[in-house]
């Protein structure tokens, strides 16, 4: 079917009347690069002893920077954070060695030096002596207190990112002041050590110490320094020269097997994908049991927190190993994007991480097919357009100023966001032209820096299309559009009117915002084409009137869809046979009109009633978290009965036909829906499922091995949320002992969901004290907070200096706004806006006003469905 396109002529490119254009980024220009270290000094080897004493939480070190001045100057600026600086002297030609006063500003995190005398252009070397403080939390040197063999263990690591390097070094601690590093530590004799690069030396002292050597890196930004030490063991392989190691503490390199594997294979992937090799001579992967979510990807020693590394197939469930690889692939990408090109400044951070997650979606999916990938991303894209929807967004790329505005770019805009929009974009350029432009990019800019410009630079000149002009309309301006579709047949042929418009939840935008669309628009199991919607609307014509019209129908577009309704109705009558990515997409956009009045919700429920026989556990997902959605909002409702009453009606036969036991032969998907499902109907009150939970946790408190992985997390969960007094003492005791993060984590969780308000306090209780890690502490707060909001409010703000006091500090916002994240009622929005205001300043207040935005987004959603699902359910 031929595709002729026709833009409308109302409507110039990409912007209305009155909407301002987006700004031009330029190229990379070191002197131009935003921070606030003067450009005249650089760094260009750190060489850096540091000396800890684990037992008392402190450490001294001394440093030499080889400097070089770059214009006349009379000061020299770093950065220092929570360090005292004992000595400091500088030499040089012509200078001798001087003596110089420190000054530190604390609130500007800087260490000046003001000289008598203006430096004249060279090098010189900077001498300092420091002290410091080894963190609780995960920023900087922080220490793990674990449990090893029943014995009480400790641990020091570092986590750097984005501004803490100075918590430990005086750094040029921006990223784009690379150098390289020479560390070099003292460390009790029965430690292993880890770093970027390999040891290089290590010496025996006095007192069973030993000093252990590190060879030097490359040149890199100060967040990629590392370092770990402590009772270590190590799985080891090769990989295309790499010698590639699992690190964990004692006695879990049985969970190391499958994270060795995948490692393995990432390297090659990559070093294939990008055609520059990997520099480094080694890959470490090194998993500890808390301090810090996630992972962080230090050039050649990637940190994790355990249970994102780690698979154990005896004891873990398949979403487990899905995690890991897919973390895995995220944090190795990052040693091409991030650590071999590295962006400028902070506001480009999805430079790094948006990369990293589309790469980390690719690469699973050709290793992982079966785990169908793309599908989950379309379920995490649904989560960032729900928060992109709003008056509160912001985009993609934002002025960063302050260290708490950098720690806050890490969010689902940056990440998520920035990985649909890729995807979007390789669609549109072809991946032969995109990764072409990728191998150019990084051969072009490695052991340097870039801004979103040098990448458009590449990818417009391997793929001859207007990239930057597209791309800038996307990561420059917040939001995302609706494709509104219209369809008449005339003269057995199709003629497609596309409009589009920005979409929102909330109020309606103030500006006339509007995009440059990469669409693809066919019919169900037949060809697409490619097209582009650059203005407010435009025509296409297809050659014939056969097959169900069906824009998007990969689902690579960061946009919504809303068809007239006869092309609705040809895509819902064939749902169950729609491909599925077609059929995910239709299902998400109908909720999303339902949720903000564009549709009827049961128009919605229609068509869920459609997926019954469903075989996919990302479409399951979203249809069980759209019909929780509305279980929340009629949270003390009459509405939820018959809301609950439909879930465990459309739920429990196909969980019937799973059966309640695995069966030998049967797909991943099917063993994980299972426990989707029991979890489902647990929830909503079906008696079953209770009785099943509770049933087999008594089992596994007598036979851990009588309940397979997979259903471990149903188990466990319902035991949690149905707990009584007796079973509430056996989770906190498994928690307590706990051999591995996962399985702490676990029983914690399942704790923190307890409806029985008694058994809610005593969790609420048990965060302030020193043995609930500070990296857990968030997500306990909100498991209780999901079921006994009051009470979780009123503990949280009586004992809210002990709660930060025990907690990871880049986290405090969101945790005292998140508390309310669930509500419709206007009123605790209110409540949390005015607390925020009261106590976290104007980076907390506008984290604030970020979740009061979505708490009254839901109760103008209760407004408007609960009446719904009267006329739809009764």
């Amino acid at each position: 079917m031929p595709v002729a396109l026709a833009l409308a002529a109302a409507t110039a490119l990409a912007f209305a009347a009155g909407a301002p254009a987006a700004r031009a980024e330029a190229p990379f220009s070191f002197a131009a690069t935003p921070g606030k270290l003067p450009k005249d000094v650089v760094p260009l080897q750190y060489t850096a002893h540091v000396v800890p004493d684990v037992s008392g939480n402190s450490f001294r070190g001394t440093q030499t920077v080889e400097i070089e001045v770059l214009k006349p100057t009379s000061t020299i600026m770093l950065n220092a954070d929570n360090l005292q600086i004992d000595a400091a002297s500088l030499a040089g030609k012509d200078i001798g060695r001087l003596n110089l006063v420190p000054i530190l500003d604390q609130q500007q995190q800087t260490l000046r030096f003001a000289l008598a005398q203006p430096l004249a252009p060279g090098r010189y070397e900077l001498a300092l002596a420091f002290r410091g403080q080894i963190n609780r939390e995960g920023r900087g040197l922080f220490y793990v207190n674990y449990k090893a063999g029943g014995a009480d263990k400790k641990l020091i690591a570092t986590t750097m990112a984005p501004t803490d390097a100075r918590r430990m070094l005086p750094t040029w601690d921006e990223p784009a002041f690379r150098a390289r590093f020479r560390l070099s530590v003292d460390l009790p004799g029965h430690f292993k050590a880890y770093s970027n690069t390999p040891i290089e030396k290590r010496e025996e002292l006095a007192g069973g110490m030993q000093r252990v050597t590190f060879g030097n890196t490359p040149k890199m930004p100060s967040y990629l320094v590392v370092l770990v030490a402590g009772e270590l063991e190590r799985l080891a392989s090769r990989q295309d020269g790499v010698d590639i190691g699992i690190v964990t503490t004692e006695g879990k390199l049985g969970a190391a097997t499958f994270p060795l594997a995948a490692t393995r294979d990432l390297l090659r992937y990559y070093n294939h994908y990008f055609g520059v090799p990997y520099p480094l001579p080694k890959l470490d992967q090194i998993a500890i049991p808390g301090g810090f979510n996630g992972a962080m990807e230090n050039w050649g020693a990637v940190v994790y927190n355990e249970p994102t590394l780690l698979y154990d197939p005896k004891k873990s469930p398949e979403r487990v190993k899905k995690q890991t690889f897919n973390i895995n692939a995220h944090e190795v990408a990052h040693q091409w994007f991030g650590n071999l090109v590295t962006m400028a400044w902070w506001d480009n951070l999805w430079l790094n991480e948006g990369f990293a997650s589309w790469m980390a979606a690719k690469a699973t999916n050709h290793f992982h097919p079966e785990w169908r990938p793309y599908l989950d991303a379309m379920a995490e894209r649904e989560y960032v357009m729900n928060l992109d929807a709003r008056k509160t967004t912001h985009p993609i790329q934002t002025p960063i100023e302050t260290e708490e505005q950098a720690a806050a770019a890490f969010d689902a805009i940056t990440y998520l966001k920035g990985q649909a929009f890729l995807r979007m974009l390789e669609a549109y350029l072809g991946e032969d032209a995109f990764r072409k432009g990728m191998r150019a990019y990084m051969a072009k800019h490695q052991y340097s820096n870039t801004t979103s410009a040098d990448l458009w630079a590449a990818l417009e000149k391997a793929s001859g299309k207007p990239v930057e002009k597209l791309a800038s309309d996307w990561t420059l301006q917040p939001g995302f559009p609706l494709v509104k579709v219209e369809a008449v047949c005339e003269n057995g042929r199709r003629r497609v009117t596309l409009a589009q418009e920005q979409y929102r939840l909330d109020e309606p935008a103030q500006q006339q915002r509007l995009w440059n669309v990469p669409l693809q628009v066919g019919t169900v199991n037949g060809k697409a084409w490619t097209t582009l919607l650059s203005g407010t609307s435009g025509t296409l014509t297809q050659g014939s009137c056969e097959g169900a019209l069906v824009v998007d129908p990969h689902s690579v577009g960061y946009f919504r869809v809303q068809y007239d309704p006869a092309s609705f109705h040809a895509l819902a009558e064939q749902a169950p046979r729609l491909p599925d990515s077609t059929r995910l997409k239709l299902l998400s956009d109908t909720w999303s009109f339902a949720s903000n009045g564009r549709m009827e919700l049961g128009a919605y429920l229609d068509l869920v009633r459609k997926y019954g026989d469903e075989p996919r556990v990302a479409v399951w997902d979203a249809i069980l978290a759209n019909l929780r959605t509305l279980d929340g909002l009629a949270r003390g409702e009459p509405e939820q009965a018959l809301i609950r009453r439909f879930l465990v009606g459309f739920a429990r036969p196909k969980l019937e036909r799973l059966g309640w036991d695995e069966k030998p032969g049967e797909t991943a998907d099917d063993s994980q829906l299972r426990a989707m499902l029991a979890t489902a109907l647990a929830r909503a009150g079906d008696p079953e499922a209770i009785a099943q939970g509770r049933s087999r946790f008594a089992r596994y408190l007598q036979d851990p091995s009588s309940v397979p992985p997979s259903l471990i997390d149903f188990v466990t969960s319902t035991a949690g949320r149905y707990a009584d007094a007796a079973t509430y003492e056996a989770l906190a005791a498994r928690a307590a002992g706990a051999p591995t993060s996962e399985e702490r984590n676990r029983f914690s969780r399942a704790l923190a969901s307890a409806q029985d308000p008694q058994l809610a306090a005593r969790t609420l209780q048990s965060l302030l004290s020193p043995q609930t890690p500070p990296d857990l502490l968030p997500y306990l707060l909100g498991g209780v907070a999901s079921e006994h909001l009051d009470l979780t409010w009123r503990f949280a703000t009586a004992n809210r200096d002990a709660l930060l006091a025990n907690m990871e500090a880049l986290g405090r916002h969101s945790l005292f706004a998140g508390i309310v994240s669930a509500s419709a009622d206007p009123a605790h929005a209110g409540m949390m806006e005015a607390y925020m205001r009261k106590h976290f300043g104007a980076d907390g207040a506008l984290e604030g006003e970020r979740v009061g935005n979505g708490v009254r987004i839901r109760a103008d959603q209760k407004a408007r469905l609960l009446p719904q699902v009267r006329a739809a359910l009764q």
